[in-house]
């Protein structure tokens, strides 16, 4: 039980946070292009790039703090950390290939499936 008192915890400071930095980015810079998005993506990977490396090599973490600050506080502020963070590990574990096919796959079938989720929508 103490998980999910973590994992929400974390998830409803990282939305804050989303909310919070995207609203900030395109107040200042403007909406022409998805800046505040943008801004969120990247500090999410920096992050949890950041937490990845210094909890494994340097200061040890607790599976309730990683689930705190890892998966629901940076899980909820971007998931396209996570994504970069698992194609880095692939490359990582020499799974060159793989990490490609995980982008490709998971940027052109996302593009197909949102389309079809807005032609679903349009039709219902």
């Amino acid at each position: 039980m103490i998980k999910f008192v973590h994992l929400i915890a974390g998830g409803a400071a990282g939305t804050v946070a989303r909310y919070v930095l995207s609203g900030a980015t395109y107040r200042i810079f403007g909406i022409s292009f998805p800046y505040g998005t943008l801004a969120v993506n990247l500090i999410g990977c920096l992050l949890l790039g950041f937490l990845a490396s210094f909890t494994e090599r340097k200061f040890f973490l607790d599976t309730n703090a990683r689930l705190l600050l890892m998966v629901g506080f940076c899980g909820a502020f971007t998931t396209f950390s996570t994504f970069i963070l698992e194609t880095a590990n692939l490359i990582k574990d020499g799974e060159a290939a793989r990490a490609f096919l995980n982008v490709v796959v998971s940027v052109m079938i996302g593009f197909i499936v949102l389309r079809l989720g807005v032609l679903l929508g349009e039709i219902l």
